[in-house]
């Protein structure tokens, strides 16, 4: 459990609350519907963060580097098993959407802000993964972003551009030997101060989403500069603000020449909002785990507070959700890896498109789920679920944002609502 200013709650509870009680409780729930393989796979990673953790006696405290910890997960093959590798002659046994749902419930448990900072690399994994076409130094910077040598991260937001991430600011212009010069600015760029590796995208004219391009940037070269912005609600997480300055980009690493940015983009938002809807899934269990130790623990009034029916009632609603959310999305999940395998690692454009729609209801749910799952959660624990001496501290700040990572809610509902219409002209 986290180190604390001042202990809150009672030695006896504490206790009740580790990690392997907390996994406990989760695996109760979770070993009716998963296939053998996949609880297999899950107790696997478990098992490692538990000895992980004992091992390097880790606090879970405020001034603890999170970032420390990812080459040893690497090492593992934790930071993602999203992908099989064998352009990297790095073969999992487990991998796709239900492997990666499995490894980022197990790591959750350990560590809310630590699994997001690992699923931002993530996100600059996958367009390397599809585009780097045998090409060595591509080769090499998945490879460090897979195993945990390195993280990574993924520059889309700039300071004029939220939403509309179609009309970038950042000119990429392209030069005769096939390189580009960036110049521009993004920022809300998780890991981006602390990455080795960086994709980004810009436009050969700014505001122009038809000439859109995506780059893969080393962050030692010249021209490129990261300051932090510090978000409160995730404090352990480093968040860029990122300034290009007549950065060039080498013609190896241009993953996406002029017209192929946008296209590349879009392509990536299924894997990005499903791997942000399970995480989001998964801090919902995590709270929920804290909460169901500590009130059947915790006695006002003679008896244990789990009896009284605004905390019963409370607790089991946001269980309920959580169990039903969940069996969903690992029924899409396990239908996307069947996609994946038939038609070769690459879902035809009508199919993903289809599933766009899909990932964006899991987004928009998943996130509405873990900020009122974590809320609720520590409200029902009182001054024990708000004080730093548990991780619901970092529960309640991390579900905060997650309606606004990713596409806000309101990019989601509009996404959704042309959904609607293109079902409508189907008809």
């Amino acid at each position: 459990m986290p180190m604390y200013q001042d202990k809150a709650i009672k030695d006896e509870i504490m206790e009740k609350m580790i990690l392997k009680n907390r996994y406990a409780f989760f695996n109760n729930n979770l070993t009716a519907v998963l296939s053998p393989e996949q609880f297999n796979f899950l107790r696997k990673v478990q098992r490692f963060c538990l000895r992980y953790q004992k091992k390097n006696n880790i606090q879970h405290s405020m001034d603890e580097d999170i970032y420390k910890w990812i080459p040893d997960f690497g090492a593992e093959g934790y930071v993602t098993r999203s992908h099989q590798m064998d352009e990297l002659d790095i073969h999992y046994e487990e991998h796709g959407a239900v492997a990666e749902m499995m490894r980022v419930f197990a790591c959750d448990q350990f560590d809310t802000q630590f699994t997001m900072a690992m699923g931002a690399t993530i996100l600059a994994i996958n367009p390397i993964k599809v585009h780097h076409e045998g090409i060595p130094e591509r080769l090499d910077a998945l490879r460090d972003l897979i195993t945990g040598k390195a993280c990574g991260a993924i520059l889309i937001t700039e300071p004029e551009r939220g939403s509309d991430a179609v009309h970038q600011l950042t000119v990429t212009e392209p030069q005769e030997d096939g390189s580009l010069i960036v110049n521009g600015e993004k920022i809300y760029n998780t890991n981006a101060p602390k990455a080795k590796w960086v994709v980004g995208y810009g436009s050969a004219v700014a505001n122009e989403g038809n000439k859109m391009t995506q780059y893969l940037v080393n962050t030692s070269w010249d021209g490129w500069k990261s300051e932090r912005v510090f978000i409160p609600w995730t404090p352990k997480i480093w968040i860029g603000h990122n300034y290009f300055t007549n950065l060039r980009v080498p013609p190896e690493y241009v993953l996406g020449g002029v017209g192929k940015g946008r296209e590349h983009m879009f392509e990536g938002l299924v894997p990005e909002r499903l791997g942000i809807a399970i995480g989001n899934v998964a801090q919902a269990w995590t709270a929920l785990s804290h909460a169901f130790l500590y009130i059947n623990m915790r006695k006002q009034f003679g008896q244990e507070i789990l009896k009284f029916q605004g905390v019963g009632f409370t607790f089991v609603d946001m269980w309920a959700r959580t169990t039903n959310l969940t069996l969903g999305l690992l029924k899409f999940c396990e239908e996307y890896d069947k996609k994946m395998e038939k038609f070769g690692g690459e879902i035809p454009r009508n199919i993903s498109q289809a599933m766009i729609a899909s990932a964006s209801h899991f987004k928009l749910e998943a996130a509405r789920l873990t900020e009122r799952t974590c809320y609720e959660m520590a409200n029902l624990m009182g001054g024990a679920g708000v004080c730093d001496n548990t991780l619901m501290w970092d529960l309640v700040g991390i579900s905060r944002i997650q309606e606004v990572v990713g596409g806000t809610r309101q990019i989601q509902q509009y996404i959704l609502s042309m959904a609607t219409h293109q079902l409508w002209k189907m008809i």
